[in-house]
């Protein structure tokens, strides 16, 4: 009932996808060791990969300018802590 070709199927199919993963962990290591291009043109903000500023659509108005009105910020915390008042105690 079992193909004799069959285990030599598998093992073709395993060296070759051994040596694509060689190939590709080694353009890895590769690009690791290689110095980063830095763009003068375009301040590069901690984190971004683009190298460009990224803002999110809901910050600009109409226009596409950024809004200056003030927004409302929401802060998720653990079900343990207590709420906050970020009101000051009446004495």
């Amino acid at each position: 009932m079992e193909n004799p070709l069959f285990p030599i199927l598998y093992g073709a199919a395993f060296l070759i996808l051994l040596w694509q993963a060689f190939r590709v962990m080694g353009k890895g290591f590769g690009a690791a060791q290689q110095p980063i291009r830095s763009q003068p043109i375009r301040k590069k903000s901690q984190g971004d990969r683009t190298g460009l500023v990224t803002v999110h659509p809901e910050l600009l108005d109409q226009e596409g300018r950024l809004t200056e009105e003030e927004l409302l910020t929401v802060r998720f915390s653990g079900d343990n802590e207590p709420p906050q008042s970020t009101e000051t105690p009446a004495e």
